[in-house]
């Protein structure tokens, strides 16, 4: 434990960087030279006549000649001030600020300053302890407690400076709580980087590669001072140390700020509220953090919002996302992610993106084990229902949905748009392949266009796919698609008398089951196998219903790709030519075919790419091309479903005439998802009359969504009618 110790007067003003640490020729203000702005006209001594004055307004100074001021410097705005060491004061006229219901006068009152730069048009007012930090113009500090700066200040990221060990190191342990996984943050750092870091971690010259980038990104000297950007507001705030804040950034009553970068501009302001801890982070720009939250070491990303006396430790969280009251713990989760709820609890997972947590969802309680949890990986738009309770080690694909439940036997669910449940009289897991786009069609239409309408980002580092039907999404249809026909010519087998096969025998025997004879399948039980490591039996319900639903999604999204492009026939089936990428990695939110991930990482192993500037640079050649990736790969799709002829002129009709009638069908299913809640006896049951029900929560014919959709499916039948007649 360090202790008090008795120092000279003279190491209030010259203890900033040791000697050993300073280069050849440069003095201790060297870097804070290079960071700070000179004002206009630049800066000047104070005349004998103002110091007289503002020691006549009771101010003192370890020496009035390290004092400089500009030309427009008014003494009497300068009351009750301690100064220690060069302090350099903007201009000073009889002004006031307001932000908010806060007015303050311009200067500096009550306050004792130890080094630092000060802006033009400055309210600084009863700060008792601002040290090393350069302030923006018209910045408003009021009631603060301590703000200072240390020579090794690092502000969040995960580098080590000069003469320091590497066990100082901020390092984020992201995915599994045993640090196997561990990545340094950056400002900057998106979820691509995270994952690309944390998942390849057999790839030992790629860790070494982007451990050497990331330090080697920042300046390894001792001595740069915290930063205040322009028009920030911080008030009634207790402790700010290693800080450095964007401009027009908001902090009221926040205990305490450390080792932190809060990136923050005039379009896209950053807010820090009242009660909040943060300590070894990053907060991207246009993020809201308020009410008792805790954060350490972490990255949030751009417009995120963490409220409630969240709690969240060793996690990355992607753009778009929003997390209150609950705990979070050692996770990376993708772009557009919610948890809401204060009793839910996340632990050791990578969810990506568009996910949901429900109340008393619990990912990671230890319960399999006395050691440390292994991890989860959900894909996209994973959704553990109410009081759901999941076990390590566990795998969804896209767009799981589970039934309320301990599930106490680890998971493998390969099945996209999947409803999961634990049928506790039965003994046994149950799962409705496609759930969503059977009987909730409202939410899965929904779902992408509440994503984009929430992505309210101006600054746009992290590229992010929304569609629901995507490469990632729709490559799990098609497996799913093989794996219901393996399991119902099993069943079917079984029926007959005879042992069930994998082979390829089997999955055609199902396949011509499910699309030929579907009433032949109604009698047979039909039982998966490996979703759960248990000896239960695996039920799947309507599978018949489930293996067309995602042949009509996979029609669909080739369909929506062939309007979007625009292209002729001739063209599409150009691009249909060869065989199907089926290889896809979400990585942070952006879908990439596994080649170009494996290229990427070859390129930073080498060195072709050298910094992460030229990582990201990558990340959106390749966004460039996603488009046209994206139409091949649904073209491939389409024709897994409907036959490698189907791009011929004379049979395209018959996708077209199938898209049609899927169009209509999602008008439908739209339709009766949302009028569930209007007709629902129950939920009328609170209302005195219609009326009062009306007002409350509108009728079917006023839903804006329905509207919505009931308009762009009626613009798609149009654009397939003129794709028709180009034919």
């Amino acid at each position: 434990m360090e202790k008090v110790t008795v120092l000279p007067p003279d190491k209030l003003v010259d203890g900033w960087i040791a000697p050993e640490f300073l280069p050849e020729g440069e003095d201790k203000y060297y870097i804070r030279n290079r960071q700070t702005k000179q004002p206009q006209g630049g800066w000047r001594h104070l005349t004998s006549d103002e110091i007289e004055r503002l020691i006549k307004y009771e101010n003192t100074a370890s020496s009035w000649d390290t004092i400089w001021v500009t030309d427009e410097f008014t003494p009497r705005m300068l009351k009750n001030n301690h100064f220690y060491g060069t302090v350099r004061i903007g201009r000073v006229v009889d002004c006031a600020l307001q932000f908010h219901d806060l007015r303050l006068p311009t200067g500096i009152t009550n306050s004792s300053i130890h080094s630092c730069d000060i802006g033009d048009d400055c309210a600084i007012h009863d700060v008792h302890y601002l040290s090393h930090y350069i302030i923006g113009d018209r910045c408003m500090l009021f009631n603060i407690q301590e703000m200072s700066t240390t020579d090794h200040s690092k502000f969040g990221n995960g580098v080590v400076k000069d003469g320091e060990k590497e066990d100082v190191r901020v390092k984020i342990q992201v995915m599994n709580e045993t640090g196997c996984r561990e990545v340094f943050p950056f400002d900057g750092m998106n979820t691509a980087d995270a994952y690309l870091w944390a998942k390849y971690i057999d790839d030992k010259p790629l860790q070494q590669r982007l451990a050497s980038i990331t330090q080697n990104s920042f300046d390894h000297h001792r001595g740069y001072y915290g930063t205040i950007g322009e028009g920030c507001v911080i008030k009634t705030s207790q402790i700010i140390k290693d800080a450095r804040i964007g401009a027009c950034c908001y902090i009221k009553g926040a205990s305490k700020l450390k080792n932190i970068t809060i990136n923050s501009s005039e379009a896209e302001p950053s807010q820090i509220g009242e009660n909040v801890i943060l300590v070894n982070g990053i907060v991207g720009y246009g993020s809201r953090i308020f009410y008792g939250c805790i954060a350490v070491k972490f990255v949030i990303g751009t417009n995120c919002n963490l409220k409630y006396g969240a709690r969240v430790i060793n996690s990355i969280m992607g753009d778009n996302s929003t997390i209150s009251c609950c705990e979070v713990l050692n996770n990376l989760i993708f772009p557009a992610h919610e948890q809401h709820h204060n009793n839910s609890f996340l632990i050791a997972a990578c969810v990506k993106g568009q996910s949901n947590m429900a109340a008393g969802a619990t990912i990671g309680s230890n319960h399999n084990s006395r050691s440390n949890d292994n991890e989860l990986v959900a894909g996209r738009g994973f959704w553990p229902g109410l009081c759901s309770s999941v076990k390590h080690s566990s795998v969804f694909a896209s767009y799981c949905l589970l039934a309320k439940g301990s599930y106490s036997f680890e998971l493998n669910i390969p099945l996209p748009f999947s409803l999961i449940s634990n049928n506790e009289m039965e003994g046994r897991l149950e799962i409705i392949p496609a759930y969503w786009w059977m009987y909730n069609m409202y939410s899965l239409a929904r779902n992408s266009w509440k994503y984009k309408n929430r992505d309210k980002r101006i600054t746009k580092i992290q590229n992010i796919e929304f569609d629901t039907y995507a490469p990632d999404s729709m490559e799990e249809a098609l497996q799913a698609r093989s794996l219901l026909a393996l399991w119902t010519g099993r069943a079917a087998e079984v029926a007959d008398g005879a042992e069930p096969g994998n082979g390829k025998e089997t999955v055609l025997k199902g396949m011509g089951l499910l699309e030929s004879r579907p009433e032949q399948v109604e009698g047979l039980k039909v039982l998966a196998e490996g979703l759960e490591k248990s000896r239960r039996e695996e039920l799947v319900r309507h599978p018949v219903e489930a293996y067309h639903s995602y042949g009509d999604m996979l029609v669909h999204y080739a369909m929506r790709n062939v309007l979007d492009s625009g292209l002729g026939i001739g063209k599409l089936a150009e691009l249909a030519s060869g065989e199907r990428v089926s290889d896809w990695v979400n990585l942070g939110g952006q879908l990439m075919p596994e080649s170009e991930v494996d290229r990427l990482r070859a390129d930073i192993r080498s060195g072709i790419l050298k910094d992460w500037n030229d990582i990201h640079a990558r990340y959106n050649e390749l966004w460039k091309q996603y488009p046209e990736q994206k139409l091949q790969h649904s073209l491939h799709c389409l024709k897994a479903v409907m036959g490698d002829d189907i791009l011929d002129k004379e049979r395209f009709g018959e996708a077209v005439a199938r898209e049609r009638r899927i169009l209509a069908e999602i008008v439908e299913k739209v339709t009766e998802s949302r009028a569930k809640d209007m007709v629902n006896p129950f939920r009328k049951a609170t209302y005195r009359n219609e009326d009062e029900m009306r007002a409350a929560v509108g009728t079917l014919e006023d839903n804006s969504f329905v509207k919505q959709v009931r308009k762009e499916c009626a613009e798609m039948l149009e654009a397939l009618e003129a794709l028709s007649q180009r034919m």
